[in-house]
């Protein structure tokens, strides 16, 4: 960062290395493994190989955030407070700058579940499908940070519902509020109307918040 090296810039040799840091050998080769890890470094062999600068993957860094979070006993009610605060300021910035491509792109996503699951293995396929929605319309906003905190919070409530079979309870009424609040805020962001689809996913965010708690419930009431 120093330097303005940037993810594909070739790193300068081990030997370049050890002289600039004035560091030995095995702590050079150890930062490098632990650059790598993390995804900031990739190394390739054979002719034009070396260690370059690398970008870390969306998955790298959900992983390490949800392994992490794991351990918090997060709950719904947690995880909406937060999608309540910042899904409806995405919406509201994209309002009137989303391509074309990107409407249609987000239109396609809604086919997955446009007819109600007929059983628990699309239960689950649309839950997943649904938030992916809200990961891909993520992608598009101007502020990197508030992009990943809700693709951050939409995996990691895919990963929630999946654990804890929420999504095995039929209940058409979150297959129908989800898909059609959806289509309403494509609307509004087609038509560039911010507070429209401010509201929107207000709403939205506060009936799935209603409708997962109570599929919590029934799960748990299954249990016992």
């Amino acid at each position: 960062m120093d330097e303005g090296m940037q993810p594909g810039d070739r790193l300068p040799s081990e030997p370049i290395l050890i002289e600039k840091l004035g560091r030995s050998k095995g702590t050079v080769r150890e930062a490098m493994r632990i650059l790598e890890a993390e995804g900031l470094v990739r190394t390739r062999t054979g002719p034009g190989g070396g260690a370059f600068v690398d970008r870390s993957s969306d998955e790298q860094i959900m992983a390490l955030m949800a392994n992490h979070f794991y351990f918090e006993a997060l709950t719904l009610r947690d995880i909406y407070q937060l999608r309540l605060a910042l899904e409806p300021e995405l919406a509201a910035s994209l309002a009137g700058r989303l391509t074309e491509q990107a409407l249609e792109d987000l239109q396609a996503q809604m086919v997955f579940y446009a007819n109600p699951p007929r059983n628990a293995e699309e239960e689950r396929e649309q839950h997943v499908a649904s938030l992916a929605f809200h990961r891909q319309l993520a992608r598009h906003s101007p502020n990197p940070l508030l992009g990943l905190m809700i693709r951050f919070l939409a995996r990691f409530l895919t990963d929630l519902t999946i654990r804890q079979r929420l999504y095995e309870p039929h209940n058409r009424e979150l297959w129908k509020r989800g898909r059609d609040y959806q289509s309403q805020l494509l609307g509004a962001l087609t038509r560039g109307d911010e507070k429209a689809a401010r509201e929107t996913m207000r709403a939205h965010m506060n009936t799935a918040l209603r409708l997962m708690e109570n599929q919590a419930v029934r799960v748990e009431q299954r249990l016992f």
